[in-house]
């Protein structure tokens, strides 16, 4: 997608908005959450801070009904009692029961469910609120209990255990001194009914499923609307770090719900009182402001989205006008641009590009007319220069007629013929084919098996050079003899192993082996020998010399023989035809020989370029 002035200007007009309604609505909703926390968590102190108030209040209440209690003659007098004098014990019980329990239960008629005395000496009275029964139930145990929780000061101790299992009450609790000595005689215990504290909050809203809980001292659980409640803070440390905290407010899950948990702790009871309110419930409004800020900043968004296209448009389009007049001018029709008059940055633009073409077209009619004139005086100029040329050509090739050449290989081999020299005659015939195959310049239609046929007309005259036949082993499939190669560029490596590979003469084991194959898309000729190879260091100069792309000049080698310039010479003709990508790959060992491969693309044709013609000439 080309780019465009009109996108650029929306999408920048885009970002603004973006950016400007983000920001408001993101500080603006982030502020509303802030407000609307800080007053409910205000909200909820000040409820649980007044419950808690109310629920210490009825605490001392009946702290003082003990008290009431206590100083009863009837009540200490039981306690100095004979244990074996069940007339006594019976006299007691009737009078504390009727005259001190029962009009604590008239005062009290809801709040209290049972009253008892557990006395030192083994004997109990107890009462329970409403309905009367005999209380089978051992009360040793409860005593040794309340004994261990209630201080020997005289002070309460409120608990959330009962004499009676499954009984869900809260526990007042006192030790009592006898009528004729100082010492702790018995315990006094008033079990008030647990659903009575929920009275406390039952003008409190907190919500669908808000609810409030009582924890001691020690973190367990006094109070609780449900059983659930109960197991499941008993099964955690939430009552621990409530009951260890005082005032605390933090996020916890409880019945598979993230709640706030705001306490508060009591310097009577030293209870802490908990509300537990649903975080889904309490950001209620908040999610309403947030989907306000979205739905307003949504349409807001569209609206200045609509602005901005319209106004980006307003802009772009006289500029498309303009550039569709350039687009005509670089076409060479030289057109003004009509459109309505603007006194704006735009308008002055159009009226200074209608001023730019009607000048330019009177320039470029000058300019033409004096560019047609030097292009005549060009040609005139370049006809004479290609003529010269001709002339200096014809020259150089009646210099070196190759014809004369020919006739002189002719001749030699006729007097060989004459003279019964098959030797001279066969050298002289290859020589003569070698000769004709180098001074050829049409390198588009060289194949392999052309290449392969100059190596073996190299090798005729070898044989009589070194005085016995060495023959190649070519292991090339007939499918690939008609490859297409670079001309001279198989003979020259041959050559190069006879100079360099065989230094120390032919031995029976000396082979040269030329491999052909297809690999990747590229036609591998590969050459190779088990001569004297080269040492690491040579090798590295050669690949070097083959990196730098250069042909070797033939003057440079003049000054005496130099190992490498055949291949160099022929790496570079590679790939001057087929690219830089082809050419030789060098692997050599000392004393082990090298391996030469020719690397060129299958299947393409060559293509012929000057510097090969002028490296062949």
């Amino acid at each position: 997608m080309k780019p465009s002035l009109s996108r650029e200007l929306f999408f920048y007009f885009l970002i603004v908005i973006l950016f400007s309604l983000s920001t408001v609505g993101i500080f603006t909703y982030l502020k509303s959450s802030a407000a609307i926390d800080k007053q409910v968590e205000k909200y909820i102190s000040t409820v649980i801070e007044n419950a808690g108030a109310q629920t210490d209040l009825q605490l001392e209440t009946f702290e003082r009904v003990s008290n009431s209690i206590l100083s009863q003659q009837s009540v200490k007098q039981f306690l100095d009692m004979d244990p074996k004098d069940s007339y006594e014990y019976y006299h007691f019980t009737k009078t504390i029961r009727q005259d001190v329990f029962q009009k604590i239960f008239i005062t009290y008629p809801t709040q209290i469910h049972m009253i008892y005395i557990l006395g030192d000496h083994g004997l109990s009275i107890f009462d329970q609120n409403q309905s009367f029964s005999s209380m089978t139930v051992d009360p040793s145990p409860r005593y040794e209990e309340l004994k261990a929780k209630t201080p020997d000061n005289g002070g309460i101790a409120i608990l959330n255990t009962a004499l009676m299992d499954g009984e869900r009450v809260v526990t007042i609790a006192r030790k009592i001194r006898g009528y004729s000595s100082y010492a702790v005689k018995g315990i006094l215990a008033i079990e008030l009914n647990e659903s009575e504290l929920s009275t406390l909050w039952n003008n409190v809203d907190l919500g669908e499923n808000g609810f409030f809980f009582i924890l001691d001292a020690e973190g367990s659980v006094v109070y609780s609307p449900d059983g659930g409640t109960r197991s499941e803070v008993a099964s955690t440390d939430l009552g621990q770090r409530i009951a260890s905290g005082g005032n605390t407010r933090f996020i916890e899950k409880v019945s598979g719900k993230d709640m706030l948990i705001v306490s508060h702790k009591s310097g009577y009871s030293s209870w802490s009182l908990a509300v537990a309110l649903p975080l889904d419930e309490l950001r209620e409004p908040i999610s309403g402001i947030r989907s306000t800020t979205i739905t307003v900043g949504l349409a807001t968004l569209a609206i200045a989205l609509f602005l901005a296209y319209r106004f980006g448009y307003s802009i772009v389009r006289p500029i498309r006008t303009l550039k569709n007049g350039m687009r005509q001018t670089e076409k060479g029709n030289w057109i003004r641009i009509e459109s309505k008059r603007r006194n704006d940055e735009i308008g002055g633009l159009i009226h200074s590009y209608n001023l730019m073409v009607s000048r330019l077209s009177d320039m470029i009619e000058r300019v033409y007319d004096t560019e047609l004139t030097n292009q005549k005086t060009q040609l005139q100029l370049q006809a004479i220069e290609l003529e010269r040329h001709k002339a200096e050509f014809q020259a150089l090739q009646l210099q070196i007629n190759p014809h004369f050449l020919y006739n002189t290989l002719e001749t030699i081999n006729c007097y060989a013929i004459v003279q019964d020299s098959g030797e001279i005659s066969e050298m002289v015939e290859a020589m003569a084919y070698m000769l004709r195959y180098s001074i050829q310049t049409n390198l588009e239609e060289v194949t392999l098996a052309n290449e392969l046929n100059h190596v073996r007309n190299y090798m005729i005259i070898q044989k009589h050079r070194i005085g016995h036949e060495f023959e190649i082993e070519v292991l090339t499939p007939p499918s690939l003899l008609l490859s297409r190669m670079v001309r001279l560029t198989l003979q020259p490596i041959v050559e190069n192993i006879f100079q360099h590979a065989f230094v120390d003469g032919f031995e029976t084991r000396h082979y040269i082996r030329i491999d052909t194959r297809l690999e990747d898309g590229e036609l591998l000729v590969i050459v190779e020998d088990n001569g004297v190879g080269m040492t690491e260091e040579k090798l590295a100069k050669l690949r070097k010399r083959l990196d730098r792309n250069r042909l070797v000049e033939e003057a440079a080698a003049s000054h005496g023989r130099r190992g490498g310039i055949g291949l160099v010479n022929v790496h570079r003709r590679i790939q001057m035809v087929f690219g830089d990508e082809y050419g030789l790959r060098i692997d050599s060992s000392l004393g082990e020989g090298t391996r030469i491969v020719l690397r060129m693309p299958s299947e393409v044709r060559l293509q012929w370029r000057p510097e090969l013609e002028l490296m062949n000439a």
